[in-house]
């Protein structure tokens, strides 16, 4: 496994990365992201927030995964289990389309689970869109419990948040 920071220098390969995954999102009928998001500006201020991290297989970004202790106003509507408030928030959990189904996205979660306990931090959260199957099925299988739903952006379903305690 080799995860590292991001740094400037990546960011055309990672967004190389993304246009893979919504492409691959789109031909499943997966309509969470599309050509506006995630966009530059955002994986750009993910990478100086030092927030970004990508998994390399020989040298090719394959994924990639923000982390930072920034969440949605509308995460205050959830009943967290840790009540402690000591949590990263993962965002923007991708892998090139054909890399998917290879494990790589878990490893990116487990990173970011020893990344959280090496800090003393309680627990992890995230939302996903409630019209993708695959993300939905694929937390709750790794072990994330499903806390509700919250409406992030206009115009589309709900999204569910969920967390998982950190031993």
């Amino acid at each position: 496994m080799n995860i590292i920071k991001a740094d400037i220098s990546h960011l055309e390969k990672i967004m190389d990365m993304y246009k893979s995954c919504v492409s691959g999102m789109i031909s499943n009928n997966i309509d969470q992201w599309d050509e506006t998001y995630p966009n530059i500006q955002i994986i750009k201020n993910d990478i100086s927030n030092q927030s970004y991290y990508i998994f390399l297989f020989k040298s090719e970004i394959i994924g990639g995964i923000n982390i930072d202790q920034i969440q949605d106003s509308s995460y205050k509507e959830i009943k967290w289990e840790d009540k402690t408030d000591s949590f990263l928030v993962v965002h923007r959990l991708a892998v090139k389309q054909e890399y998917w189904n290879k494990g790589i996205g878990k490893k990116l979660m487990i990173y970011a689970e020893e990344k959280a306990i090496a800090e003393n931090l309680k627990s992890i959260r995230l939302d996903t869109y409630s019209g993708n199957p695959k993300a939905l099925e694929f937390y709750r299988r790794i072990g994330y419990s499903e806390l509700g739903t919250i409406d992030l952006k206009p115009n589309k379903n709900k999204y569910h948040c969920f967390e998982k305690l950190l031993t």
